[in-house]
């Protein structure tokens, strides 16, 4: 008869707190006494939490939107309300809830330029809005699927990555497409945890990255994309899981060698290079 050992951090239900204690807990406080307190505080540390305002950023490529859609690029569902595709975000650089759309409003558009290096013919340095007009803006309807089992519909503005390659000339020895995201962690608070190998790093093989579904989107819902979901540059791969579309970007490197990616990094076994959607195969955790 196999016998089943509970690990460390495994508890007996004995020891689970009741739901009803737990959803009662202000009442216990009061009990203790201890609301009061907490609410005599408040204000001390208010003052001590307080940051300053967040002042609105008007982006500049506002008049390029909405884009003409490619009616190529269709989908057979509805697509996802705006105010849900922008507030149901992942974000690290801001947090690990998915509440983060508030604090996303912190990322600076401006300056911004994106670094093409790497196996090219003559790396070089591009300001984003020099970039956008050498770019051929159309809107697609593409899924989103998260490893996390929950997906959505949106309507990318971009441009196809393929086009990108072309303007970076990369040798023929240029196996891969490796992109890195900013590293700013005097706004960005989520990286200043240590734990996680900032910044940002994802990639893609050069078949992939002249796919033609493969794609960078610049804007979401007929305007410039929001911060939050990943502004000014991300990449839109419907064929993968979505922690392969990686925001805002500041770098494209051409190499020889496959990149060791973001989550791969943290979790190989769970988040790997190639990340495919494949309906016929269960994700390991969320099956």
């Amino acid at each position: 008869m196999p016998i089943r050992q509970n690990r460390d951090w495994e508890l007996k239900e004995n020891r689970i707190t009741p739901e009803g204690v737990f959803r009662d807990r202000r009442s216990i406080l009061k009990a203790m006494g201890v609301d009061g307190l907490i609410a005599g505080a408040a204000p001390l540390l208010a003052g001590c939490e307080e940051e300053p305002p967040i002042v609105p950023e008007v982006d500049p490529t506002a008049s390029l939107y909405p884009v003409k859609r490619n009616t190529a690029f269709m989908l057979d569902r509805e697509i996802t309300p705006e105010p849900l595709a922008t507030t149901y975000n992942n974000f690290y650089e801001f947090g690990s809830h998915k509440s983060i759309s508030k604090a996303a409003q912190a990322l600076r558009l401006r300056p911004w330029e994106v670094r093409i290096d790497g196996l090219v013919e003559k790396p070089f340095t591009i300001a984003i809005d020099d970039l956008l007009k050498k770019m051929p803006l159309e809107e697609r309807l593409y899924r989103f699927r998260c490893v996390e089992a929950w997906a959505m519909a949106v309507p990318w503005s971009g441009f196809p990555l393929k086009v990108l390659v072309d303007l970076a000339k990369p040798l023929g020895s240029a196996r891969y497409l490796a992109m890195e995201t900013f590293n700013r962690p005097d706004f960005a608070k989520g990286q200043k945890s240590g734990w996680y190998p900032w910044p940002y790093r994802e990639g893609l093989s050069m078949a992939e990255a002249t796919n033609d579904l493969a794609f960078i989107a610049t804007g979401l819902y007929g305007k410039p994309i929001p911060k939050q979901n990943g502004a000014p540059l991300r990449l839109a791969v419907p064929w993968k899981y979505g922690f392969k579309s990686a925001k805002s970007l500041v770098r494209f490197t051409f190499t020889d060698k496959r990149p060791v990616t973001f989550w791969e990094k943290v979790q190989g076994q769970e988040y790997g290079f190639w990340a495919n959607v494949n309906p016929e195969v269960p994700h390991r955790r969320w099956s």
